[in-house]
């Protein structure tokens, strides 16, 4: 079952003093100030799910923060894949 959110370091969390991680840390604060869209990304998600599937899949907080990385950085699919696999857990 795909899950709304889990409890772990974000991939927006700045510890970086660069321009783009300070940005990316307003996408954050706006995102967490805005419950709503996580739940209308949740809503999505779930409403054509494969009863199947055994993977759960990214959380929604996880495909909403990874869609704004992805459009606001104007990256391709696989640079995506690229900076959320660099910024995984190690």
């Amino acid at each position: 079952m795909r899950q709304k959110l889990t409890r772990q370091m974000s991939l927006f969390s700045v510890t970086a003093r660069h321009d783009i991680g300070k940005e990316l840390g307003v996408f954050s604060e706006i995102l967490d100030a805005t419950p709503e869209m996580l739940d209308r990304v949740y809503n999505d998600l779930i409403r054509n799910r494969r009863q199947e599937t055994v993977r759960k899949g990214m959380t929604a907080e996880q495909v909403l923060r990874a869609c704004v990385l992805k459009q606001y950085r104007c990256l391709t699919y696989e640079e995506l894949a690229f900076h959320l696999e660099d910024s995984g857990p190690k």
